[in-house]
């Protein structure tokens, strides 16, 4: 015991030493650093005090020219004048007439041009020198003011200018006091599925974003995959970093899903995001299962089809898509609000289609084929198409295929809407009344599709919605197509 008691007192004299060493390094640091920076401040008064007396002389030089100039002419014009007088008096004693008028013309042209009587007799320059005066009675308050730098206070969240819109969110904040002082802020956040702070076991890392030099900022291209995220923001002088602002917690809600590898066709390769025909993917079933994907392909009746509504089934309690049926079901359904979900094709994939669909949709149903789906189906196969399919009625949609498509499902508003995922136009819309819940529904064949979510919807398609709903709308249904 003794002896660990000696161990504590040998380490704790050690950290002393080491902290003795560290006060007279740091010391000299910032001696050094203040004298640095009382060097700048006398240069800079030096180099104004000598700036400022080169004004005063060039002013006085100027002054003195233009007086001296005064000077001189004057100087001339008075001996001129005195000349002149002169010769004039000497004309009085002139007795010839002749004579006396010759020169009393040459008196007459030289009082007109005699430089006296062009002269201003107002000086160019006064002797004030007033307007060079001083008054550092400011700065020098500002000198006598001279402090240590203090620590910046915590900033402020201005929570009602905050903005969560399009997949990205700015923040906006404010310092308590005005502080001359900021140099940047320091901004960071983490998503969160609760509000509030989030708890221990939830405890994410927080990202930082450095070297913000105003007092709001944009963070774009977000995946919204969690209900919330955290942010909050320190200011930074030029010696320290002040302590974090309050937390604030916005809102960033979006629908996110995956695709449900236990739906989908054995032919297709799934993985969370992203779906690829695989032709060999069904080789190794039984006889069995083929045999039922022939009577599939021959047009009998999918076991399921025509069976009554059910409430939909959890992840995997479904029946795989067989026989011709090449699609894959997404793993969260949609039992109420607003949605959106983006679709990529790979290049030069043949056949797909993309909508929503009951989940109790057979398993040899395809999509558009049955009252149960809805889609917007491109063909690439010998012909090409593009049309929206539903009830095995189809319309073929006069726009190109956009690389990205984007999918919009209100289902209380019973509305699914196709768009060109970048400009946002609007490549059909179905109008219908949907009578239980619909889950994401995708079909490929040749090719592959990758899912992009945890998207809001839009304020572009939110504002064609409202003026849609506004106005009516148009009724894009096709009850009443021909078959």
């Amino acid at each position: 015991c003794h002896s660990n008691k000696n161990e504590e007192l040998h380490n704790f004299i050690e950290t002393l030493n080491h902290l003795l060493a560290g006060v007279q390094v740091n010391s000299s640091r910032v001696v050094s650093d203040l004298e640095e920076e009382f060097d700048t401040l006398f240069s800079i008064l030096e180099e104004a005090k000598e700036s400022m007396t080169n004004t005063i002389k060039q002013e006085q030089a100027r002054k003195s020219h233009e007086l001296q100039n005064q000077m001189l002419q004057s100087t001339n014009a008075l001996e001129s004048s005195e000349e002149l007088l002169e010769f004039a008096t000497h004309a009085l004693d002139i007795k010839d007439q002749e004579a006396f008028t010759k020169a009393a013309k040459q008196i007459k042209d030289r009082v007109t041009m005699a430089p006296a009587f062009r002269l201003t007799m107002k000086p160019k320059a006064t002797d004030t020198m007033s307007h060079l005066m001083v008054d550092f009675s400011q700065e020098r308050q500002l000198l006598q003011g001279l402090r240590f730098l203090p620590v910046p206070r915590a900033p402020e969240f201005e929570v009602q200018d905050c903005l969560v819109v399009d997949n990205a969110v700015t923040v906006v904040w404010r310092m308590p006091a005005e502080d001359s002082k900021i140099d940047h802020h320091i901004l960071e956040y983490r998503k969160a599925n609760h509000e509030g702070l989030p708890r221990v076991q939830d405890e994410r890392c927080w990202e930082i974003v450095d070297n913000i030099k105003t007092t709001e900022y944009t963070l774009t291209g977000l995946k919204f995959d969690s209900k919330f995220m955290n942010f909050r923001v320190r200011a930074c002088n030029k010696a320290a970093a002040g302590d974090y602002s309050d937390p604030v917690t916005l809102e960033t809600k979006a629908f996110n899903f995956g695709f449900d590898p236990s739906s989908s066709h054995l032919n297709l390769k799934v993985e969370e995001n992203s779906v690829e025909w695989d032709p060999q993917g069904s080789k190794g079933l039984d006889s069995k299962v083929k045999g039922k994907e022939n009577k599939g392909r021959s047009g009998t009746p999918s076991p399921k089809r025509g069976s009554t509504p059910r409430s939909p089934a959890p992840r995997g309690g479904r029946d795989r898509f067989t026989g011709e049926s090449y699609t894959v079901l997404g793993d969260t359904s949609i039992d109420s609000g607003q949605h959106y979900w983006e679709v990529e094709a790979l290049k030069d994939c043949k056949s797909y289609s993309m909508g929503v669909a009951y989940r109790n949709m057979g398993k040899f149903d395809q999509l558009g084929k049955t009252n149960s789906t809805w889609c917007i189906h491109v063909n690439n196969w010998l012909q090409s198409s593009f049309a929206a399919k539903h009830n095995n009625k189809a319309k073929s949609l006069e726009v190109a295929v956009p690389e990205r498509i984007g999918v919009y499902c209100d289902l209380d508003g019973g509305l699914l809407s196709f768009y060109n995922a970048d400009s946002k136009q609007l490549l059909h819309m179905f109008k219908t009344k949907f009578s239980q819940p619909v889950v994401p529904a995708f079909m490929v064949w040749c090719g592959g599709l990758s899912l992009m979510t945890g998207l809001q919807v839009p304020s572009a398609i939110r504002s064609f919605q409202k003026a849609e709903n506004g106005l009516g709308g148009s009724n894009s249904s096709l009850n009443n197509m021909p078959q």
